[in-house]
């Protein structure tokens, strides 16, 4: 298979999404099996994932326990974006985050963890990227 094969949307993927739309796909997978809730990549899917980040905050779960499951989450913010803003993924030095076509950064892998410290919310990220 040559690189130029496969899907439209597979060639117009820069690489730097490659890890975060795996993480996203991840973290959908295991909500739908773990937690019985469906994601499905719409902007307000991300009230659902407001609050379970607020449900694991309040049970306490110390944050390396739960650290892959909020990269997760936020890559999951960060692939409603990409798709609804027409958005792409970015990375440097081990950092992804998201540019929208207006040319703005947005780390919603930091906001999750900032959700996890009650200080954020990846449904308002959500809002004010999309604008």
């Amino acid at each position: 298979m040559t690189p130029r094969q496969g899907t439209a949307h597979q060639q117009t993927r820069p690489h730097a999404a490659a890890r975060p739309a795996r993480w996203a796909a991840d973290a959908v997978a295991v909500m739908r099996e773990g937690a019985r809730v469906r994601l499905d990549y719409s902007a307000q899917s991300l009230w659902r994932v407001d609050r379970v980040i607020e449900e694991i905050r309040r049970e306490g779960a110390p944050y390396e326990a739960v650290r892959e499951t909020l990269r997760g989450l936020g890559a999951y913010a960060g692939e409603v974006i990409v798709r609804q803003a027409g958005a792409e993924w970015w990375a440097s030095g081990g950092d992804h985050w998201i540019r929208t076509p207006d040319g703005r950064l947005w780390d919603p892998i930091d906001e999750a963890r900032r959700c996890y410290g009650g200080q954020g919310s990846l449904r308002l990220l959500c809002r004010d990227a999309l604008g």
